[in-house]
């Protein structure tokens, strides 16, 4: 069944959401192709989701050879390998690189249940930017096992209790912004 789209309660219209890759400004983007984040772990930022899953070197060039959801045998295949990939940047203390396997596998899932949902790919409709109606099969095509077998994976690497101690440490050092501290003004007693 075709999910239905949400009414604001101010008007009778339904509410458009136009896809992100209309407006993107890549100068505000958070991650940059030309930066090793191996080398300057410190200008990775975590983000939201898979942001900068398909920026940010070396790890794309590493991970995204083994990324592969078409049929079920490659998405264990390949869940397989990038969730070995994962474990292998833990103990090599490589945060970054285990942030970015964990994204592959989040876009592993993500990505099967976009073709699982619209056979296509193609979520919007191009030109109204509705988003269209889901596959009748949506549920339990291949694509929606492929998608069942990489969610598995994620959840298995972002509950890594490593992993979270990791990125706990990462947002402590390098994205929390500093607090401004109140000037302590000394009065003296002729004043």
């Amino acid at each position: 069944m075709p999910r239905k789209r949400t009414v604001s309660s101010t008007s009778n219209k339904a509410k458009k959401r136009l896809p992100s890759y209309l407006d993107f400004d890549h100068d505000s983007y958070g991650w940059k192709a030309n930066i090793d984040y191996r080398e300057h772990p410190e200008l990775y930022r975590i983000g939201r989701g898979e942001q900068g899953v398909l920026t940010c070197q070396p790890y794309k060039g590493e991970i995204c050879p083994h990324w592969r959801f078409k049929t079920v045998p490659e998405a264990i295949e390949s869940s397989n390998k990038i969730y070995e990939m994962f474990l292998n940047y833990l103990k090599q203390n490589d945060f970054v690189g285990a942030d970015m396997a964990r994204k592959y596998l989040q876009m592993g899932f993500t990505r099967s249940r976009r073709y699982a949902n619209h056979a296509s790919g193609t979520k919007y409709d191009q030109t109204t930017y509705d988003i269209l109606p889901q596959e009748e099969t949506h549920m339990n095509n291949e694509k929606a096992r492929s998608a069942e077998i990489f969610k598995q994976k994620w959840f298995e690497a972002k509950d890594n209790d490593l992993y979270k101690e990791m990125a706990t440490k990462h947002r402590t050092t390098y994205e929390t912004k500093p607090t401004k501290t109140r000037r302590n003004t000394v009065t003296h007693k002729n004043e």
